[in-house]
């Protein structure tokens, strides 16, 4: 919550089949009430995804072999996702940049079930 009062977005660094065993009404609404706004994932349990998509945080998925641990992520940094200015030019699959403050860069795909 402190990131939140502060004003600042988080995002959350995950493994494997996130949301995976949650309470699905929580699912969702926990991270957003603490500022979320977008997960990076190895891959994500299919109804956590789109809980999370419906109340507007970006599933994004790791590439294969990638995770915090072989990026060398702290999650100390802060991130800045490259994403479209316009809603309508986010495409179901695509790669977005993810760029941290300490100069790391890393693609992530947009895990949409449907097209924005």
């Amino acid at each position: 919550m402190r990131y939140k009062e502060a004003g600042l977005d988080t995002i959350v660094l995950a493994e494997a089949e996130y949301g995976s065993g949650s309470s699905r009404d929580w699912a969702a609404k926990g991270p957003m009430l603490q500022g979320v706004k977008a997960v990076i994932a190895k891959s994500f349990e299919r109804i956590r995804r789109s809980n999370l998509v419906a109340i507007g945080i970006i599933p994004l998925c790791s590439k294969a072999g990638e995770d915090a641990d072989t990026l060398g992520l702290t999650d100390h940094e802060q991130y800045t996702v490259d994403l479209p200015s316009k809603a309508s030019d986010i495409k179901r699959g695509q790669d977005v940049t993810v760029t941290t403050d300490n100069s790391k860069s890393f693609t992530c795909t947009i895990i949409f079930d449907t097209q924005v």
